[in-house]
């Protein structure tokens, strides 16, 4: 089957892969999009786990502001070299991270940073609404790991959908730039602040 040039530039746009490598998953794939699709975040994936213990010490901080300053977000992500630290795709990442962690207010990098004591509070209360709901015994602790489940979707920066593709968890978007990109790269930290909401050191 013959691949159009529209076709690798969608998948492309899609997975922020190379021209050859969108070629070759749609020849793979018999022309299907989907499967070629599917073949690129998979291998962006395996990719970011074989080079995740390499060191990232390079980098940006990231600034945004938005809603006319209502609310500003900072993001450290890093990389392994400064070439790679200045170039368009990895700013532009970093880019994509801030407009995500404004629009989504996640509390958390990944699930490994949730303190034990906020998770079995949040197993506390599934439990607690499932009784009230008068939910069968046999079921409940599905449905607390369930809500818990979605507590970290929500909390979780990684684990989020990506704005601007509800198809793509943050997680899979940073392996493909990870993929493109061909360095490992760590989101260090971020803070968001909101116009007038109360901070840790008001009531102090």
């Amino acid at each position: 089957m013959a691949i159009t040039t529209e076709q690798i530039k969608s998948l492309r746009e899609e997975t922020g892969a190379g021209i050859l490598d969108c070629r070759k998953a749609l020849q793979d794939a018999n022309g299907d999009f989907d499967k070629a699709l599917k073949y690129l975040r998979e291998k962006g994936l395996a990719t970011a786990a074989n080079r995740a213990d390499r060191e990232a010490s390079e980098g940006i901080v990231e600034l945004y502001s938005h809603g006319d300053g209502r609310v500003g977000v900072m993001v450290e992500v890093n990389c392994e070299t400064d070439f790679v630290a200045r170039s368009d795709i990895f700013r532009t990442y970093a880019h994509e991270l801030a407009l995500q962690i404004a629009a989504m207010s996640p509390q958390y990098i990944s699930e490994q940073d949730i303190p034990d004591s906020v998770l079995e509070e949040e197993r506390e209360k599934a439990s607690t609404y499932a009784r009230e709901e008068g939910k069968p015994e046999g079921i409940i602790e599905r449905i607390v790991e369930g809500r818990v489940n979605k507590f970290m979707d929500e909390a979780c920066l990684m684990r989020q959908q990506y704005i601007r593709d509800d198809g793509l968890t943050v997680q899979e978007l940073h392996s493909q730039n990870v993929g493109s990109i061909g360095e490992n790269m760590i989101v260090r930290r971020f803070v968001r602040w909101e116009l007038g909401e109360e901070s840790s050191t008001d009531s102090e």
